[in-house]
């Protein structure tokens, strides 16, 4: 019996996140995220439900009511955390002859650089208090949902530089870990980029900032045409290794590049992870992070939108979550049919 992991622009249940709280390194500016949090929220339950965690129930309830979410979309659990990444400790889904099952990979602060043990527990608290349906089987191997693109088929699309980090699975080789992802996400195909990073990521350039596979044999990726930049080189290097990726019918994938979006820094002046890659697929529309970058965010959406016809794109004002080196995608999991109870 051999798995698939369904591309993510098939139909959904909903959408899992996690609510930023005094706990986390987002308490400096929860004022700024939070309405960021919120507009993602009430932008999916137009279109699916949302599964949330919040460490107090209550109070993520009445932020969300004032901010005119529909509640009646969102089911919040009670449950500690130690961030918001929910991409990279929620559960990813596998099918099994029709039949969703919720792999419940390691997760250790991307390579043991922050605290992860609530988070790391998040996927099996939810299945114990009932939220999710489907079997859930943990898996020793340490693996974040933003490391792996699929197109639903057996293609798998990731970068070296993530999975063969020494402080995620030291054990195992290139060879070894293609061979798990292909007995338990059913990967008959993986593509690696060698090439490709963006300053101030914390996550040893996952692909969902990157490039992401698209339907009709297409991948959107993240471009860069300054050549002054210190991202032009490596980026130039991702797009002629993209160029090289052949679909599973043996023709070239037809690329579509992403404008590049202008340099944000923290307050310490260091480069933040700006990156249009990093966009939601839900059910009917394409949620795209914008950055308050007019020209560029106007661009972004329009080409996106060349990639999902049919779908509505909407920009979600995003620059608050790169000050946590994140963006939109980063924040979400999405959660196939079958999962939410």
């Amino acid at each position: 019996m051999t798995p698939r992991l369904p591309a993510e622009w098939e139909i959904q249940d909903g959408v899992l996140l996690a609510w930023p709280h005094e706990g986390t390194d987002w308490a400096y500016i929860l004022d700024d995220v939070r309405p960021v949090f919120s507009e993602i929220i009430r932008q999916i339950s137009r279109f699916e439900r949302v599964l949330l965690t919040a460490p107090d129930a209550a109070s993520a309830t009445r932020y969300l009511e004032s901010a005119s979410v529909d509640l009646s979309r969102v089911t919040i659990c009670e449950l500690p955390s130690n961030d918001t990444w929910a991409r990279d400790f929620g559960p990813v889904t596998v099918i099994y002859n029709d039949t969703p099952v919720l792999m419940d990979f390691g997760f250790n602060g991307w390579g043991l650089k922050f605290p992860a043990n609530h988070d790391n527990q998040i996927t099996r608290n939810l299945k114990q208090q009932g939220a999710l349906l489907p079997k859930l089987n943990s898996i020793g191997m340490i693996l974040e949902g933003g490391s792996i693109e699929s197109d639903g088929l057996g293609t798998i699309l990731t970068t070296s530089k993530c999975l063969l980090s020494p402080n995620r699975n030291p054990q195992l080789d290139a060879n070894e870990i293609a061979q798990a992802l292909s007995s338990l996400l059913g990967a008959s195909r993986l593509l690696w980029l060698k090439n490709g990073w963006l300053a101030g990521d914390d996550t040893d350039a996952h692909i969902d900032t990157l490039a992401r596979i698209c339907p009709n044999n297409t991948i959107v990726y993240q471009a860069c045409d300054s050549p002054l930049d210190e991202h032009y080189q490596p980026l130039k290097l991702m797009e002629a290794e993209l160029k090289g990726f052949t679909a599973p019918d043996g023709s070239p994938y037809t690329l579509i590049p992403l404008p590049w979006p202008t340099a944000r820094f923290d307050e310490d002046a260091r480069r933040l992870p700006a990156t249009y890659a990093n966009f939601l697929i839900i059910n009917h529309a394409v949620l795209v992070p914008t950055y308050r970058d007019p020209e560029n965010d106007r661009l972004a959406q329009e080409r996106i939108a060349g990639a999902f016809p049919g779908r509505e794109v909407i920009g979600i004002d995003c620059l608050p979550l790169l000050q946590q080196h994140g963006s939109l995608h980063c924040v979400t999991m999405h959660l196939p049919q079958g999962v939410l109870a």
